[in-house]
């Protein structure tokens, strides 16, 4: 017997789709997984909303150390979200978080490539933008994302995610237009707790992924 709510990322993201079908049926949905846990989830509710699907590429800035740990967060167009409190608690130099977030860059430009293979994002302007990821523990990466997104001007930014640390929840609300969890327990432990299945997704899992859903495009 599972004690566990999400066997895995897809069933998490059908479970998620359901609460999400008040966007199915417009043409201005776009669904975005962030790379690359995201990517699965956002897979079941493009396919459910019959919506668009697209990844975005952010990265956790690590603690030396400690990388599962968020200093902070980068995401395309130079956008660079920090978590001063772990820096200050840590003691971490500007110097070694500009060095961490450098080598994030270049692995951020390296899966950009490889999942778009030329080509373009999706556009951001004007649509209802679902912001998809397999689970919020600091929030680093969503905020970062969020940040970028807003700066392309969508007409709604909407955060889907299938289990949230409360706080980390909380304190959506004021960066985005809707929030959409199936749990914020408490105690939280980790994303990964509330899965049977949260083994690491691939790089080519992603592309598969993207071209599964091409045809509904």
């Amino acid at each position: 017997m599972t004690n566990r709510p999400f066997p895995d990322r897809a069933e998490a993201g059908k479970l998620l789709a359901e609460r999400l079908m008040h966007c199915a049926g417009r043409q201005d949905v776009l669904v975005l997984g962030l790379a690359r846990g995201g990517l699965p989830v956002a897979f079941e509710i493009a396919r459910a909303l019959a919506a668009r699907l697209d990844v975005l590429v952010v990265r956790k800035i690590g603690l030396p150390g400690q990388p599962e740990l968020a200093m902070g967060a980068i995401a395309p167009a130079g956008v660079r979200v920090l978590n001063t409190a772990i820096i200050r608690s840590y003691q971490i130099s500007d110097a070694t978080v500009d060095a961490v977030a450098q080598a994030e860059l270049q692995e951020l430009e390296r899966r950009e490539q490889l999942y778009r293979t030329g080509r373009p994002a999706a556009p951001i302007r004007d649509q209802q933008v679902i912001v998809v990821d397999d689970g919020l523990a600091t929030g680093a990466t969503m905020r970062a994302a969020l940040m970028y997104l807003r700066e392309q001007q969508p007409a709604r930014l909407i955060v889907a995610i299938p289990v949230a640390a409360p706080a980390v929840f909380a304190v959506l609300r004021m960066i985005c237009d809707e929030r959409v969890s199936l749990l914020t327990p408490d105690p939280f432990h980790s994303v990964g707790f509330w899965y049977e299945d949260f083994s690491q997704t691939t790089d080519a899992q992603v592309q598969q992924l993207l071209e599964r859903a091409a045809p509904w495009q």
